[in-house]
């Protein structure tokens, strides 16, 4: 079988980012790293279910929710994959919806969207706090990115 081209990537010298990881006709498919791979520190299931949460119901309530495919955590626990129609939306304002909506989401105020056993099968989980704490991160890592630096 064929590698995939994620599994082409050197995950010892992937830094935390954003980056480019495939086209699909107009489907574009960010791969966005909170972590370094293969340090032991990775995202706790908490904090990727809270993020998740709050960063998709940010995205699609936002300016560009006609462009938003998918917004969902990577299986490593080391980030997240962002996927956008390009027709709706191109990579350099999808970066900048990303500045936006993680920084909206490390001052997120209110009750954590979701969460309740009849709209989220692991409801327990999910904490404002921690999505806070995690978007404030990475929206620091972000910060300076511009499409240049989609590549791996």
């Amino acid at each position: 079988m064929e590698r995939i081209a994620s599994f082409q990537v050197d995950h010892n010298k992937l830094e935390p980012g954003m980056y480019l990881s495939r086209r699909d006709g107009q489907v574009v498919t960010f791969d966005l790293r909170f972590k370094k791979p293969n340090t032991g520190s990775l995202l706790t299931n908490a904090e990727m279910h809270s993020v998740e949460h709050i960063l998709a119901t940010l995205l699609r309530n936002g300016r560009a929710k006609d462009a938003v495919i998918y917004f969902g955590p990577m299986g490593c626990q080391t980030g997240f994959y962002f996927l956008f129609d390009s027709a709706r939306l191109s990579e350099a304002d999808a970066v900048e919806l990303l500045k936006e909506a993680f920084a909206a989401g490390a001052s997120f105020e209110g009750e954590m969207p979701g969460k309740s056993p009849i709209e989220c099968g692991n409801y327990i989980n999910l904490d404002v706090n921690l999505a806070r704490a995690q978007c404030a991160c990475y929206s620091e890592i972000i910060r300076d990115w511009t499409p240049e630096k989609l590549a791996y």
